[in-house]
């Protein structure tokens, strides 16, 4: 069985569907996008590092915004187009990175840790309730959604640690513990793993994981955070 690989932790100039972008930094890792004009991103509003005073910045609406709005989720995210550079930080240690997608491909991210990406990828989202979200207060958590549309896009995040991917064979799993998954492909199927463990006379402690059964990419992040309901 193979390892999980690293993921490239830097960037000095990479260029996809006509985007460059940069990644610098080794504890906290920033973003830099190259805009020219035309081109248009969008972001979480809170992580914004700099910008050129050229790039103009924008509201894009979020489909499902009431249904979002009621849970507690962001309802907009923030848009960039240029020309000129913009860069953005996490406010975390951790591992920025760049997925290119194809047309029509999708990939499923864990909440929060969505970073930017270019803006013919659609963004929607899927509430998961269940056992899983024991840690969570019990009240469920999001899996955001990216859908490449047309042509050819980038979506980056931010993991926290370091970010390793594994892929999945067919019918292959791998346990992992709910904070310690980043994203998967939407072919790859997750389901929750209790196990019981006696420590004693009339005590027992349980073990809680996610089960990850491919085919299909599973990223994971070597540093997690036990994010609070709703936040």
């Amino acid at each position: 069985m193979e390892r999980p690989k690293l993921l490239v932790t830097s960037a000095p100039a990479e260029t996809y569907a006509g985007y460059s972008y940069f990644l610098d930094g080794e504890l906290v890792p920033a973003l830099t996008i190259d805009l020219v004009p035309g081109q248009v991103i969008y972001f979480e509003h809170h992580i914004l590092l700099w910008k050129n005073p050229g790039i103009a910045i924008g509201v894009r609406p979020m489909k499902g915004a009431m249904k979002r709005m009621i849970a507690g989720m962001q309802i907009f995210v923030t848009q960039a187009s240029g020309p000129g550079q913009i860069a953005f930080s996490r406010d975390g240690p951790g591992h920025v990175f760049g997925i290119h997608m194809k047309p029509g491909q999708e990939i499923h991210i864990r909440e929060h840790q969505f970073l930017a990406a270019t803006g013919n990828i659609e963004y929607t989202y899927e509430r998961v309730k269940g056992v899983t979200n024991m840690l969570l207060g019990g009240t469920g958590f999001f899996i955001d959604k990216f859908r490449c549309e047309n042509t050819d896009g980038i979506l980056w995040l931010h993991g926290y640690g370091n970010v390793f991917e594994k892929v999945l064979a067919p019918g292959e799993q791998m346990d992992i513990e709910p904070g310690g998954w980043l994203y998967k492909d939407p072919g790859v199927k997750m389901e929750t793993n209790l196990q019981s463990i006696s420590t004693g006379f009339m005590a027992s402690m349980n073990i809680v994981a996610n089960r990850f059964t491919g085919p299909g990419r599973i990223g994971i992040q070597s540093m997690y955070l036990h994010m609070p309901s709703g936040e």
